[in-house]
């Protein structure tokens, strides 16, 4: 019985994550598809960027099931069900899990340090006609070596940092070199790939404080107030196409008595006519969008558009009301900044935390959830990044463009959002830190009263806890995700700050987007900056 009910829930589990497997696939395969250049496809970006998006996201897929499995190994009255009595099979399926993480951050490493940069250098190389296919696989692979040494340096560094100091002080070296090798040897590696992990997660954090944070202010508010009307923009432009016209016709007749323009006047004339050629563009461009059936739908669909804004901006605010009791609770009731402001369960009441706790014994209606949350920084990413564009500092690399970005904008687009699901996980932690580290586990707590009888002695009953950092180490099993989000302090540090840094971006980004007006129906699609370094121009 015990062996079938263990089959059950474990056939549950991983059948949910299957199906979420498949629709990973299915969403970055359209959501690349959408993006991508019509002229410039490429078979091997493609499938790269498909599969770097879709190894992160069903990293953040597996977990639900961590959590899951954890919670399920008990009843809700904190006692373990029949078949995880046994602490060999508690260990065996808490193994299973650790090995799927084992396996999606090596792959998530791969992608990183290896395959993205190879196959983006490549196709850098591949813009000078002069080279071979060799030169460009040769020089790929040379560029490539450098950051295959910079993940080798990450992993000895984790591997190679005690976390608990030597058992002596007066050890000779061999004995100190002997300690680490059995520290690595003892954790498997964990150590090394943690620190590597978290590593690409520190990245991962400015981006979602650059992009995330903004995107979750912008997406909603573009949809609340919608976009200019076509036919006022194509008057407008007209008559802008019309006064550069003349001014550029008023310039020209100072030439007509065979005098040259000085150098002020041509320097203008070279301005305006630039002028004229991206007004001429932006014709053509708004000529087409009024023709298209789907702006008319566009308008047709106002009515859902402005509630589904609603939605997202009351998402974006309780996203952040969790964060911010998540992080004052750290503050007020860790032990600060020595132990990474980890706290061990929640002293202050937090929304999405009891929202989660609520919805997990209804499995997988957390699970649903957890992905729901997952996309939407995802989507919100995405629209901060095409908003922004990929800078380097303060120089702009590439823009981001339905139907028209480029193999390498594409890498660079997975790399990003690669990153910024990495760091979803210790976001998700933030916004709900129980729930993450036990899910819905409870024990039991022998208690004593004394009996009010006639007969002497005292009876024995039992009251159940929420899981906590009380609890009896056989009582509680943790989460296999905590233990890589937290296994250096100094990174939760980091993350905790990056936190308020989040809230800030994001708060500065709503005045910044409530402040602007209503978009361009062709908003992105005509600049005057256009180069084929950015993106060309594809009109179909």
């Amino acid at each position: 019985m015990a062996a079938q009910s263990l089959l059950s829930e474990s056939v549950l589990g991983w059948s949910i994550f299957t199906f979420i497997l498949l629709v990973i696939l299915a969403f970055c395969w359209v959501y690349i598809r959408k993006f991508q250049s019509r002229q410039e496809s490429e078979v091997v970006s493609t499938i790269t960027a498909i599969c770097a998006l879709a190894i992160a996201l069903i990293t953040s897929a597996l977990l639900p099931v961590d959590i899951f499995l954890v919670s399920f190994m008990k009843y809700p009255n904190g006692t373990y069900k029949e078949w995880a009595a046994n602490n060999e099979t508690r260990g065996q399926i808490e193994d299973t899990v650790l090995y799927g993480y084992y396996t999606l951050y090596s792959i998530i490493l791969f992608c990183v340090f290896l395959w993205i940069p190879f196959v983006y250098f490549y196709y850098e190389e591949k813009d000078d006609d002069n080279v071979n296919k060799c030169s460009q696989v040769k020089n790929a692979l040379k560029y490539t070596i450098g950051f295959a040494i910079v993940c080798v340096v990450l992993l000895l560094i984790g591997a190679f940092v005690p976390l608990v100091p030597p058992p002596s002080q007066n050890s000779t070296q061999w004995e100190k070199v002997q300690y680490l090798l059995e520290e690595l040897g003892s954790s498997h590696g964990l150590p090394a790939l943690s620190f590597s992990i978290s590593s690409l997660t520190l990245i991962g954090m400015l981006a979602v404080i650059t992009y995330t944070a903004y995107g979750m202010s912008v997406l909603p508010l573009n949809l609340i107030k919608g976009t200019r009307s076509v036919v006022y923009e194509r008057l407008e432009n007209t008559e802008d196409i019309d006064d550069v016209e003349h001014q550029i016709e008023k310039l020209k007749s100072k030439c007509n008595d065979g005098r040259p323009l000085s150098s002020r006047d041509r320097h203008n004339l070279q301005e305006l006519e630039s002028k004229l050629q991206v007004l001429q563009r932006r014709g053509r461009h708004l000529e087409i969008a009024e023709r298209n059936c789907c702006t008319k739908v566009g308008s047709a669909l106002r009515p859902i558009k402005i509630l589904l804004g609603i939605f997202f901006i009351l998402v974006a605010l309780l996203f952040t009301v969790a964060l911010f009791i998540s992080n004052l609770d750290k503050a007020l009731h860790s032990a600060g900044i020595s132990s990474g402001f980890i706290i061990f369960g929640t002293n202050l009441t937090n929304p999405l935390n009891e929202l989660l706790l609520a919805l997990q014994p209804v499995f997988p209606l957390d699970y649903i959830l957890i992905t729901v949350i997952t996309m939407y920084f995802v989507v919100t990413s995405m629209a901060g990044i095409r908003n922004l564009g990929i800078w380097f500092f303060w120089i702009r690399l590439y823009k981001i463009r339905p139907k028209r970005t480029r193999p390498q904008a594409l890498l660079f687009l997975c790399m990003i959002l690669l990153l910024i699901v990495l760091h979803t996980s210790y976001m998700i932690y933030s916004l709900a830190p129980q729930y993450v580290m036990y899910g819905s586990q409870k024990y039991l707590v022998q208690s004593q009263m004394p009996s009010a009888g006639p007969t002497s002695g005292n009876a024995t009953f039992g009251t159940t806890r929420i899981c906590d950092a009380d609890a009896p180490e056989d009582q509680c099993i943790v989460t296999r995700s905590y233990l890589f989000l937290h296994k250096f302090w100094f990174f939760s540090t980091i993350y905790y700050f990056g936190n308020w840094a989040f809230i800030g971006a994001f708060l500065i980004g709503l005045v910044v987007s409530c402040c602007r007006g209503k978009k361009s129906v062709i908003e992105g699609e005509v600049e005057a900056d256009d180069s084929d370094v950015s993106d060309d121009e594809y009109v179909h």
